[in-house]
């Protein structure tokens, strides 16, 4: 016999039938939720389109196909075309609107997931899920929305840095196919005009295979000419033979006669150019300089450089004391002591600094990597702002990079026109052109098979090492004229 109360078996499985369904609804509403935001993660505006605003949704998503497009546009071209990529990539302009376009991209994307939230009805969940909700979109919304900003911020330091970084000179085309870059290290002190060049370089670059011929000069030069037709030849037609006249004082004299170049930024770098152009017979195409000063700064922001110490290096000298060495081997240096390694006199002279000078050149190219450049992207951006400028233009850089990368898997050569070869108070200018068109003739079309440089077998043979520099003055040291660097330093 059944003595429950007719009816009370049904009551008790409505009342269970109803919790089950409320629990289902429950996680129905929840999953509908989270779905939502997962939705305006993958494709904004998708869940506009499901569920709220369709014409906000529209917009939203067709924005959003559009910068795949463009991302997709941008490889393609990367991929058949470097230089279009990297003239891109130093456009101001274009770096401006995708700065404002990841800014407002961020507000946008996030004001989407606070729509999709509230479209996924918050209220009508239970607790828990509310507050899982709340926490999941918030998450959301500061994470893709920092992302943003900081790629915004980023975009901002490249748009500086080719503001500040790059010139407005013009464009001008390779002469005998090659490109001429003058590089100048700028040491600036007490009683001189701006930054004065004491370290001279010229980079003769192939236009085509990047094959790269470093020409040194040194600053102690004279009596040297300027090129034919320029305002400096007008100045002085039998050559810098003023007293005390030396090559890095050619920048000075400029700068205290600067109404001989009306119109003319830099007066003391032109001149320079004058001089140099004069000396090598080359064509200078564009200068850059670095402030020595700030050159431990760029060092550090990649990390520092890996240098074959031959010699302990003295830290201080040149008119203070010194106050420790860098020990001897193979090292990798901090850039307050690779400024040290490339600029030290003390117990050395001026060719041997301007050999060590060459090392560092080659080092930084062969081992400051395109990876190496974006893991230390802002430091180097601002190292670089601050302690470089140049009269290259922006819309030239894309060839620039291409030729960097070809030339790191090239032999650098070098010459520099110093003793013993040189008489740099005295300069034979016919075998100055001799040296330095047959160091770009071996460049180009490969040193005869056995062969090496004069200064190169003399430093093997002795393996004499003056100031850091395997060589010495009366012999000529290796790394100032060698068709292979790497192995000179």
């Amino acid at each position: 016999m059944n003595d429950r109360p007719a009816g009370s078996t049904g009551s008790v499985l409505d009342d269970s039938a109803a919790g089950g369904l409320d629990e289902r609804a429950a996680r129905v509403r929840f999953r509908r939720a989270l779905t939502l935001m997962g939705f305006t993660l993958v494709a904004p505006g998708s869940a506009q389109l499901v569920a709220g605003n369709r014409k906000v949704g529209r917009v939203a998503l067709w924005i959003w196909l559009g910068v795949w497009a463009a991302v997709l546009l941008f490889a393609v071209i990367s991929l058949l075309d470097h230089k279009v990529a990297y003239r891109m990539a130093f456009n101001s302009d274009l770096l401006l609107v995708l700065r404002l376009g990841l800014f407002l991209g961020a507000i946008g994307w996030a004001a989407l997931f606070m729509d999709a939230w509230r479209i996924g009805q918050p209220l009508s969940l239970r607790m828990p899920h509310r507050r899982a909700v709340v926490g999941v979109n918030g998450l959301l919304c500061f994470g893709v929305a920092g992302s943003l900003l900081f790629g915004a911020h980023l975009v901002g330091v490249q748009r500086d840095l080719a503001v500040a970084l790059f010139g407005d000179g013009e464009v001008t085309d390779a002469s005998h196919g090659r490109y001429n870059i003058l590089l100048l290290g700028g040491d600036s002190g007490a009683g001189r005009w701006g930054l004065r060049p004491d370290s001279m370089t010229v980079a003769s670059i192939d236009e085509v295979t990047g094959k790269t011929v470093l020409i040194g000069l040194p600053r102690n030069m004279e009596n040297f000419p300027f090129a034919e037709g320029s305002v400096m030849a007008e100045q002085f037609p039998n050559g810098f033979d003023c007293d005390d006249c030396y090559l890095n004082g050619v920048s000075t004299w400029a700068g205290d006669h600067t109404d001989l170049f009306e119109g003319s930024d830099n007066p003391g770098t032109d001149a320079t150019i004058m001089a140099i152009e004069g000396i090598t017979g080359l064509d200078i195409n564009y200068w850059a300089m670095v402030n020595l000063d700030g050159f431990r700064e760029l060092v550090n922001a990649i990390g520092g450089i890996k240098l074959n110490v031959r010699q302990a290096i003295p830290v201080g000298g040149l008119g203070s004391d010194v106050t420790g060495y860098i020990e001897p081997g193979f090292r990798k240096l901090t850039g307050y002591q690779a400024l040290w390694y490339a600029r030290a006199r003390e117990g050395s002279d001026d060719y041997s600094r301007m050999a060590r000078q060459k090392c560092v050149l080659n080092a930084f190219l062969q081992q400051v990597s395109p990876e190496a450049a974006l893991t230390n992207f802002e430091s180097l951006a601002k190292a670089t702002t601050g302690m470089f400028s140049t009269d290259l233009p922006a819309s030239e850089v894309g060839t620039f990079i291409e030729l960097a990368l070809k030339a790191r898997n090239q032999k650098v050569s070098s010459v520099s026109l110093v003793p013993p070869r040189i008489n740099t108070a005295e300069p034979d200018i016919d075998l100055v052109r001799s040296m330095v068109a047959g160091a770009i003739d071996r460049s180009e079309n490969g040193a005869p098979t056995g062969t090496a440089t004069k200064a190169k077998k003399k430093a093997k043979k002795s393996q004499v090492v003056t100031g850091g520099s395997v060589g010495s003055r009366d012999s000529g040291y290796a790394a100032n004229e060698s068709d292979d660097l790497a192995s000179a330093c």
